[in-house]
């Protein structure tokens, strides 16, 4: 069904029909409940320190029963969220502090761990870059200009091999 064809078939329904259509998308579909619960209570600040949590338990287990859990570094999960952000039109600065973030605990367990994968750079890499895009794509790179650099500034001190990449993101996006 096109969009047109759902505007024509709703604008035949009453507003009693359209209630209860609305009613029974909310109990059928727990997507559609998660977009109306947070339309009508925001709580931003609790996704976000729900989010920041699990993505630090990603990197920093915490002990289960006196055993240390492994980490599992993740980057999927930080994806996740951001992409349910988006898609619930959290505020575009909740958004960009998840993404920032991710890359930064990533940072803080790589400065005290030796990662051999690959991938796990690669993966920083991305996330580093899909970061700046979104902050300009929504102009507030301003706004987190010093968590950028200083991502950066660390994929120096830390030595990693894809830096000259990091460096390029930077340099490619006047700051």
């Amino acid at each position: 069904m096109s969009k047109r064809d759902l505007k024509k078939y709703l604008n035949q329904l009453n507003k009693e029909q359209l209630e209860e259509q609305i009613i029974e998308l909310y109990e059928k579909f727990s997507p559609v409940k998660v977009y109306y619960n947070f339309v009508f209570n925001p709580k931003e600040d609790t996704l976000l320190q729900e989010c920041k949590l699990k993505i630090s338990n990603e990197y920093f287990p915490v002990k289960t029963s006196g055993r240390r859990k492994k980490p599992k570094m993740r980057r999927s999960v930080a994806q996740k969220y951001i992409k349910h952000f988006i898609v619930l039109g959290v505020d575009p600065y909740v958004i960009a502090d998840v993404m920032l973030y991710n890359i930064e605990i990533a940072q803080a367990f790589s400065a005290e761990h030796i990662i051999k994968q690959e991938l796990f750079f690669k993966s920083m890499l991305n996330s580093y870059e899909q970061a700046v895009v979104f902050l300009i794509a929504n102009g507030i790179l301003a706004d987190f200009k010093e968590r950028i650099v200083a991502i950066h500034r660390e994929t120096i001190l830390q030595r990693w091999k894809n830096e000259p990449e990091f460096n390029a993101i930077l340099d490619r996006f006047e700051y």
